[in-house]
């Protein structure tokens, strides 16, 4: 077979080719960069979306207090918005205000943990280009939507075994500091 018959044609901006793809999603968290849920969907016009709440879904429903999100401007939606605090989940989503007025409010751009959580999304990038660049990422060779999330998963896993030693080796450092003190 030399195509996938899950895969679908996705093209990831205007001007640009489309390709047989998949979406891979990440929830990673902003403290260490470690992966907390991973999982692959069609690429579809709102998978992203659809993806994160479902992730945030599975983490929420095992917590009691409040969690935040961060994430980028296409998640600046009405639904999404709402959603997620109907989830107990603060979303911390960069303000989407080109032609149009954000979904956020002054409740959740107000706290100094919105700024917070703005300046560490590029945490989510660097589990992505390391997945990509010493993962099997960059060209994947399984075919259907099954196999091809086992090996996302499969991966985020391992990004997170490669950095638990240097995360370890820092707090180690960090309280003999505090010790010298």
């Amino acid at each position: 077979m030399t195509t996938d018959g899950d895969a679908r044609l996705y093209k990831k901006s205007y001007g640009k080719e489309s390709k047989l793809s998949y979406l891979g999603h990440a929830l990673v968290e902003n403290r260490n960069g470690l992966i907390a849920a991973a999982m692959v969907t069609h690429a579809e016009g709102y998978a992203e979306r659809d993806a994160a709440l479902l992730m945030l879904h599975e983490t929420q429903k095992h917590r009691s207090r409040r969690i935040t999100v961060g994430a980028d401007e296409a998640y600046d939606t009405k639904d999404f918005v709402a959603t997620a605090r109907e989830m107990n989940v603060t979303p911390h989503v960069t303000k989407n205000e080109k032609g149009r007025h954000s979904n956020l409010d002054r409740r959740t751009t107000r706290q100094p943990g919105y700024g917070i959580s703005l300046s560490r999304r590029w945490l989510v990038e660097k589990g992505f280009g390391w997945l990509k660049q010493i993962g099997p990422l960059r060209q994947v060779k399984l075919r259907g939507l099954e196999k091809v999330d086992w090996l996302f998963v499969f991966s985020c896993a391992a990004h997170n075994l490669i950095r638990l030693p240097r995360l370890i080796a820092q707090r180690q450092h960090v309280r003999f500091r505090e010790q010298c003190a």
